[in-house]
């Protein structure tokens, strides 16, 4: 047979089987050639077959295949361009191999190490970059730039100018040669013992102030004397702020790397703060030793220095205005330790041999305080004011350093008729009757306080701070000490109204959740002399087992023989007993919250674990009294007082204030308690107070021994509290004790009714003519009539003598925690007189001999060198209230 006629062989293998092997591949590969099939075209000579290589051959052909089609473009069939189902990579290598090439499972997503060098390279590289900008951005600090003194203007709530100060600093820029070395010396060896070797920079510092500010915390300044000087020069950006702080890294590391050690010190001292408005070294000499610099000894430098850390908690002469704690005290121990630790310190560092340090032995106390002429009268205790309320309540952190630098304007809510109103009335009842020269025991030290608040808002119409803020240092409107009396006593009425009378049959730990709420119809003791009781019925004791007998003013027993009189009457008639023992049934924590609630401070109240808490053991100021009243006024929603509407710098508002009112007790019980306080000074203690053709509320006090004497009231429109005491403020007198005013004014003795009430109806008549007159709503019927403290209905009950002239004939203002003789065995007991006799009679301890005075208050520390003295803040004490803007949230 011809060869052109011979048949091919069959491939070993192929045929049928071959054919279904083929169709059963998966549709993203072909099935692989029969061993005897060729492999070119089918047209192709018979020469290109080629040879069979069995099942084993035919897979790896098939796999070969199916890699070369995955490396074709397009190929790989559903996976989509550039790779096949489940394939291992791009079909071709990147410039960045991210996905990586040819690897599968996590590998591919595991950046290589070419990647990751490249992108560190690449951010490092950025970065350099964008710090070399920054550098070259930046500008060095000009320290006579930074000399230039601003003032502040503070205006009136009207809009106009009130007062423009702070330009008056003398900030005079003095040459490194006139700077003493002990001053310098002293700088370092307390703020930066590497200042003559180190970069000017401090990255630990500076981290821990990023990540401070980072969770919302304080501000820190810088770490070295370099930043120091550079946030001190910054005059053009007071702003706290992430980015002022990248800006002050950049122009510190500037600033350290081309200016001389010798510059930068004398930039430091000549920019830095030593309070009391002085800024640089010359003006801190001139006003705390009335000296040049060059003249300074190593002694007054390191007191100098110490100042350096915050003059608010290192002056002797005290900050209250900014910080309650701040005393002129406290601050004397702060600044003594801090300046024997820097001369010891400078010792250490070779800076002063230490037989020079042992000359030093006595602190050089600064020269006192002086005053500008232009806050004299009222207007220094308005800036006082306001400024403290600014630096107190501002989100920005600007401190009083930042804000005595210059430049802001402070619109205040200062009413400029009202203040020259409360102080010329002041000054009348002053001259007409406080006679030091006639009386010089009884008129010296005479002292008269007051706030008048807008009912409606909070702000602060007028205060009246003392005779002169540049004489009288102390602010009498905001924080003297003296107790409020019987004007606390609206606060117990108005927690027994919230919160009710306790169950008698529950014990003291148990929930009271059968409480009853008290109306003012509720009928209790005016016996004088009363033995207070538990709320259970037992006999109060102290911690010694000493009872209380709680006296009346004047010893006078209301309504006898019963002594069944109703809280309303025993309201109008300032009787003591009725309330101490409200208190007591109510619970003295209520009292408490609802004093708080109202508006007053929790370091301003006395201790509440006495029942004379209830009658005003508590030393709030004025502004916090007419604040609080104020809140009665608008039935029971609280208003915060507040001073400052808005401040202003360069232009822009920086600072405004929002109203964030809150409910303080229901409207029925602030309505009840006004109705109460209405009825006060229509038929009671208060009538000196009323005023033509408006409603008017208000309550009297008078405390123990005659040491203070109140008047707080209210229309609805204003509230006003006027206190009057006498206190040697002297900063001599290192014994502050208030003195008793009997004989005061030619008066037996002072009561709210008297002097207090005379100012305050003066000034109101003043203060709202022209305003309309509004009523105060009706009040809803609130609570239940009980009987209190033991009291049970009578068969046939005495009448209360609500609308009876009071027992002595004259009004009965004062709470008195005088004790009292216990009534003699042989003294008969009236039908009604529950306290007379049976379980736990016979001699009571004191009546409000045992007044706690706990005021304790909760201070953080301040920021300065590791290792260095920080300022303590004393505990207000007895006699020393809060201030109204004082620390952490006013």
């Amino acid at each position: 047979m011809s060869e052109h006629r011979r048949k091919p062989p069959e491939s070993q293998g192929g045929g049928r089987a071959a054919a279904r092997r083929a169709a059963q591949q998966p549709s993203g590969r072909r099935a692989a050639p029969a061993r005897d099939s060729v492999t070119g075209s089918p047209s192709g000579s018979y020469g290109d077959q080629r040879p069979a290589g069995g099942r084993a051959e035919a897979r790896r052909a098939a796999q070969r295949g199916g890699r070369r089609r995955a490396a074709e473009p397009g190929g790989g069939g559903p996976a989509g361009p550039g790779g096949r189902r489940g394939g291992t990579g791009p079909g071709k290598k990147r410039f960045i191999d991210y996905p990586r090439f040819n690897k599968s499972g996590w590998r591919r997503w595991m950046p290589s190490w070419k990647l990751v060098s490249g992108l560190c390279l690449g951010f490092l590289g950025t970065l350099v970059i964008a710090i070399g900008i920054a550098y070259w951005m930046v500008s060095v600090p000009n320290v006579a730039q930074a000399a230039q003194a601003e003032n502040n203007v503070y205006y009136w709530a009207d809009g106009s100018q009130m007062v423009a100060t702070g330009g008056e600093v003398n900030r005079q820029i003095i040459a490194y040669e006139k700077i003493p070395a002990a001053m310098r010396y002293a700088v370092i060896s307390a703020e930066n013992k590497t200042f003559e070797t180190d970069s000017g920079v401090d990255p630990q510092g500076i981290a821990r102030a990023l990540v401070n500010m980072a969770k919302g915390g304080h501000t820190q300044g810088g770490s070295t004397i370099t930043q120091q000087y550079v946030k001190n020069a910054r005059l053009d950006d007071q702003s706290q702020t992430l980015t002022r702080k990248f800006k002050e890294l950049f122009i510190s590391i500037k600033v350290g790397a081309t200016k001389k050690k010798s510059e930068i010190m004398a930039g430091y001292l000549n920019t830095a703060y030593y309070g009391r408005g002085a800024y640089g070294l010359q003006a801190a000499a001139r006003t705390y030793y009335s000296k040049d610099a060059k003249d300074l000894d190593p002694s007054q430098c390191a007191f100098l220095a110490s100042l350096l850390k915050g003059a608010t908690y290192f002056d002797p002469a005290g900050a209250t205005e900014i910080d309650p704690a701040a005393t002129p005290e406290q601050n004397t121990k702060n600044a003594m330790n801090r300046w024997a630790w820097i001369l010891d310190e400078e010792v250490k560092d070779g800076h002063l041999t230490a037989a020079d340090r042992a000359k030093y032995k006595t602190f050089p106390m600064p020269d006192k305080p002086k005053k500008n002429a232009q806050l004299s009268g009222q207007i220094g205790y308005l800036v006082s004011l306001s400024k403290a309320y600014f630096v107190n309540n501002n989100t920005q952190g600007i401190s009083a350093s930042d804000l005595d630098q210059g430049g802001y304007e402070i619109h205040t809510t200062f009413d400029k008729k009202k203040v020259q109103a409360l102080e010329g009335v002041v000054k009348k009842v002053r001259k007409d009757n406080i006679d030091p020269k006639k009386r010089p025991e009884k008129d010296t030290f005479v002292q008269f306080g007051a706030a008048s608040v807008d009912t409606k808002s909070g702000a602060i119409k007028a205060i009246y701070g003392g005779e002169d803020a540049t004489k009288h240092f102390t602010n009498n409107a905001d924080q003297t000490g003296a107790q409020v009396g019987s004007t606390f006593k609206p606060f117990v009425l108005a927690a027994a109204m919230e919160y009710g009378k306790r169950d008698p049959r529950k014990p003291a730990d148990q929930p009271q959740e059968d409480r009853t709420p008290v109306s003012p119809k509720s009928i209790y003791s005016g016996m004088n002399n009363l033995k207070i009781k538990n709320y259970d019925g037992t006999v109060w004791t102290d911690k010694d087992g000493g009872q209380w007998r709680q006296t009346n003013d004047g010893n006078e027993s209301y309504n006898p023989p019963s002594y069944a009189i109703d809280l309303r009457y025993a309201m109008q008639e300032s009787a003591n007993t009725p309330y101490v023992q409200l208190g007591m049934d109510v619970g003295t924590d209520k009292v408490r919250d609802v004093a708080l609630a109202a508006g007053l401070r929790k370091e301003s109240l006395a201790s509440s674990s006495v029942p004379s808490f209830s009658i005003g053991t508590s030393s709030p100021s004025a502004i916090r009294m007419a604040g609080a009243y104020a809140t009665f006024a608008t039935s029971g929603m609280h208003h915060d007082a507040y001073s400052v509407e808005k401040v202003m710098r360069r232009g822009s508002v920086i600072y405004k204030h929002e109203d964030k009112a809150t409910r303080a007790f229901p409207a029925a019980v602030a309505d009840n308690v006004t109705d109460v306080l209405k009825n006060v000074v229509e038929k009671g203690t208060g009538t000196n107070a009323q005023l033509s053709g408006r409603d008017v509320a208000g309550k009297t006090g008078t405390t123990d021994g005659n040491r203070s004497a109140w008047f707080v009231g209210y229309t609805p429109q204003l509230s006003t509290a006027v206190s009057m005491y006498r206190l040697d403020d002297n900063e001599t007198n290192k014994k502050r004790e208030f003195l008793k005013m009997f004989g005061t004014g030619g008066q037996k003795k002072i009561h709210g009714a008297s002097f207090p009430s005379t100012i305050w109806h003066d000034y109101m008549e003043q203060a709202l003519n022209g305003v309309p007159a509004v009523d105060f709503p009706t009040p809803e019927e609130v609570g239940d009539k009980v009987y209190g403290g033991g009291m049970s209905p009578s068969p046939s009950p005495s009448s209360s003598p609500s609308d009876s002239p009071s027992p002595s004939g004259s009004p009965s203002p004062t709470p008195s925690l005088t004790p009292s003789p216990t009534p003699k065995p042989s003294k008969s007991c009236g039908k009604w007189d529950w306290n007379c006799g049976g379980p736990g009679g016979g001699p009571g301890g004191p009546g409000g001999s045992d007044a706690g005075t706990d005021q304790g208050t909760t201070v953080g520390d301040t920021s300065g060198p590791t290792g260095s003295p920080s300022p303590s803040k004393s505990k207000p004490g007895s006699g020393n209230q809060g201030n109204i803007f004082g620390g952490p949230t006013g």
